[in-house]
């Protein structure tokens, strides 16, 4: 007996008709592709806010007002997952922080999850335990760091280390451009 390997239109491997001619196949989904980030405290003001999809200043203000609203009414106990005009708000509070996330009705709110712990640890190797007084005075460094982790909403970078070593490097190029120089030093004579 011979062996019967699949052939190209078999059961085993998709047939060339399977994709329209011209066609590339449809991209995979990513597991969360986040609408946006926002960080508020228990007192309802927003600490930062990260937005992926285009809106209006107006309705970035509407949305705004309505999830702090309805995430800072929730009772601790409750789900950190909720559903919201067609997207899904997944939330989590670290100390006195909320940290909300939109994410499509079929995304993973677990993945969202994970999503938030992790950019809370990144947070805390970098402040040494993070507070909200550390994003307040040093904004600019939260939203690096976000933007180490996430593009376009999705992870861009899982490796922790890998993002901390790039804030690093930018961290010693920011000190580096504010060094003082001599003037013999800037024309490169020294």
């Amino acid at each position: 007996t011979t062996a019967s390997f699949p052939q190209q239109g078999d059961r085993g491997f998709p047939s060339a008709a399977a994709a329209p001619a011209g066609r590339a196949p449809p991209r995979p989904r990513p597991a969360a592709a986040m609408q946006f980030m926002l960080l508020f405290s228990r007192q309802g003001k927003l600490r930062l806010q990260k937005w992926y999809v285009p809106l209006s200043d107006k309705e970035k203000k509407k949305i705004t007002r309505e999830l702090v609203q309805t995430v800072l009414a929730r009772k601790p106990k409750m789900c950190s997952f909720l559903e919201w005009r067609d997207l899904k708000i997944v939330y989590k509070r670290y100390a006195s922080l909320y940290f909300c996330c939109a994410i499509e009705d079929q995304d993973n709110e677990l993945i969202t999850l994970e999503i938030i712990h992790r950019y809370v640890e990144l947070l805390d190797k970098y402040f040494g335990s993070v507070c909200e007084l550390d994003i307040i005075f040093n904004f600019e460094k939260a939203y690096f760091i976000l933007d180490e982790f996430l593009l376009g909403g999705e992870v861009q970078e899982t490796s922790k280390k890998n993002v901390l070593k790039a804030i690093e490097q930018a961290d010693l190029l920011q000190e580096e451009a504010e060094t003082p120089r001599s003037v013999l030093e800037e024309i490169g004579l020294t």
